[in-house]
């Protein structure tokens, strides 16, 4: 190896603070550094929607630490979606309790989009990144004004009956989970010609492949997260909206102005209802339900100010 002033200089630096014995004792494994870097411990068990996972299977203990160990130490995004989740996980419970989905199927969400309205670039959106294609199979409206996968009640009915058929047709929610990836279709192939039963057994693609495992993973660190090196505290999360349902039934040409009108600012309207595309809303056909929270201050136009 070439020695360059560069790595001079790191030797140098790494070596500071530590005596020449305490280094030879490193190299020889006889101690540990003051702050050790802790492996994510591993369940002794564990279910996802009622299913027991084989955690004595010598693949699946892997996998699942892999997991494990990218979601534990993947910090500022791991803590941002456990704020999100104390505040979009109960209308997302509700929901899926309601149409008889397990409710592990909410750390879908979180693998799928970290609970926030990401755009994929395959042209995927919302909290359950629905196609363009997808969405319109479940009646999600999108045009130039609106794009119902960004409406987190109706994109999360809309994962609901995807995830519902998934089940009936792969008699199996570990599986209707991997179709969420992969699709019903490709998950019946790749079973079919490798003579299959269950997704464990299965090979998928790599994305497939850790799909589920990242489900699982994100499941064990959300349900016990002190144990995953995570204190966050109760005040530390961001709690759910105080909204109120409010139907439109006529066209609003100037959204900003409404909401004025309302009692609050364009910025919360949007920020309640990220559907809502740009400055207008036109009602044909039929009538929509915006949310606006429950408590307003009265306020007045911007031009109102400059006279």
């Amino acid at each position: 190896m070439k020695i360059t002033p560069f790595l001079l200089l790191f030797f140098f630096f790494a070596g500071c603070g530590n005596t020449e014995s305490q280094q030879k004792a490193a190299l020889e494994n006889k101690e540990l550094p003051s702050d050790p870097f802790v492996l994510p411990p591993l369940p002794d068990e564990m279910t996802f929607c009622g299913q027991k996972i084989n955690l004595l299977d010598e693949d699946i203990i892997e996998r699942l630490d892999k997991e494990l160990l990218v979601n534990a130490y993947y910090h500022s995004a791991t803590i941002q979606s456990m704020k999100r989740a104390s505040r979009y996980f109960p209308e997302m419970e509700r929901i899926l309790k309601k149409n008889g989905i397990p409710d592990d199927f909410k750390y879908l969400a979180v693998i799928e989009s970290g609970l926030i309205q990401a755009v994929s670039p395959a042209g995927a959106q919302g909290f359950w990144q629905f196609m363009p294609g997808t969405a319109k199979e479940h009646d999600l409206l999108m045009n130039a004004e609106v794009d119902e996968r960004l409406n987190i009640e109706k994109s999360t009915q809309a994962a609901c009956e995807y995830l519902k058929y998934a089940n009936d047709t792969l008699k199996d929610w570990v599986l209707a989970a991997a179709s969420y990836n992969r699709g019903i279709g490709g998950v019946r192939s790749d079973m079919r010609w490798q003579y299959t039963t269950n997704y464990f057994d299965t090979h998928m693609n790599s994305e497939t492949g850790r799909y589920v495992y990242r489900i699982l993973a994100v499941k064990l660190i959300f349900e016990n997260p002190e144990k995953y090196g995570y204190l966050v505290k109760e005040a530390e999360l961001y709690k759910p909206f105080d909204t109120k349902n409010v139907i439109v039934t006529e066209s609003i040409s100037n959204l900003a102005e409404w909401s004025i009108a309302q009692g609050f600012n364009y910025k919360i309207v949007r920020k309640l209802n990220p559907w809502i595309l740009g400055n207008k809303l036109t009602i044909k056909n039929k009538d929509y339900t915006l949310l606006l929270p429950k408590e307003h201050v009265n306020l007045k136009p911007y031009a109102s100010y400059q006279k």
